[in-house]
Formats: C-alpha cells, structure tokens, sequence
C-alpha cells in the first residue's frame, strides 16, 4: 500500500466537501453540513486564503484529508497550527493515513515554528481519543470552549 499526502488543490473541493458530510454522519451530525464546492473553492483556495487542507491518497485514490489553519499564542509569543478536521474514510482507517496527515501536520508546525500544535475531538470519540494518546498528545481538560454563532453572532455583533 503506498500512501501519499499533497497539499489539496482547487480540483479537490468536492472531494473535500465529501469527507467533509463523511465526517458529520460519523460526528451524528449530517444535518449541520451548509459547506459547498464553491465555498470551499473560495476560503481554501481563492484569493484571501486562511485556511489550508491536505489531502491523504493510497495508491492514487483519495482516502482521507485535514484541513488547518494559523493562529496566534500570545503567551508563546508564536504561531499555532490549529486542526480543525481531519477524517479518513472508515473502510481505509488501521492503514496509517491519520497518522501520517497528523505526521505531516506536525511537519508543518515545525517548519512554520509553531509554538502549538492542537485540536478538539468529541468526548464520546474514544478511536480518536485513544489515536491521539498514542502519538503523545495530552488532553486539555481545563479549557471549555464556548462559541457564538448564527443569530446570536450577529445579535451580538450588532449590540450597541
């Protein structure tokens, strides 16, 4: 088995819009995915970028992507790679693609000097959980992440 991982290009967006709908069946969560080929071939690949996607092929045949984006510690005074997906499809996992997008990942944080390297993962998503153990990453139990969005992002936008 030969596996690969190459920066995703423009022609990939509907693959990417596909493991992206993979992902939310997988996360019970199919009815979130608003995300489509065009959006996806304008923030990854279009003119003000500022999120990137890999993509993990074996043998040619897409099998997997991540997509990640820069941010900023302030008390590291550095860059951080932040995941925001990573996915393989399920009948390809056990073949060493997640390890090797997180590998390449990893690569990428080095080279960018990156203070930080992190992610999220669902609570109940013990695979996942148990894969990022394995390769040495540690849990930060102390942080809760809170988000605004839809209407609420916008009514508090707008709040005088």
């Amino acid at each position: 088995m030969n596996l690969t991982i190459r920066s995703a290009e423009k022609q990939d967006a509907a693959t990417i819009l596909h493991f992206i709908n993979e992902l939310a069946i997988y996360e019970k969560e199919p009815e979130a995915v608003i995300n489509t080929v065009e959006e996806i071939e304008t923030k990854l690949f279009g003119e003000d970028v500022r999120a990137h996607a890999l993509i993990c092929e074996q043998d040619g045949e897409a099998i997997g992507f991540a997509v990640y984006f820069f941010n900023y510690s302030t008390w590291l005074g550095k860059y951080g790679l932040y995941l925001e997906d990573l996915y393989v499809s399920q009948d390809k996992r056990g073949a060493g693609a997640g390890k090797a997008l997180m590998k390449r990942l990893a690569q990428l944080a080095v080279q960018k000097d990156c203070g930080r390297f992190e992610w999220v993962v669902l609570d109940w998503n013990k695979p996942a959980i148990d894969f990022y153990q394995s390769i040495g990453a540690e849990p930060q139990d102390e942080w809760i992440i809170y988000r605004l969005t839809g209407q609420a992002l916008k009514d508090f936008a707008q709040q005088a």
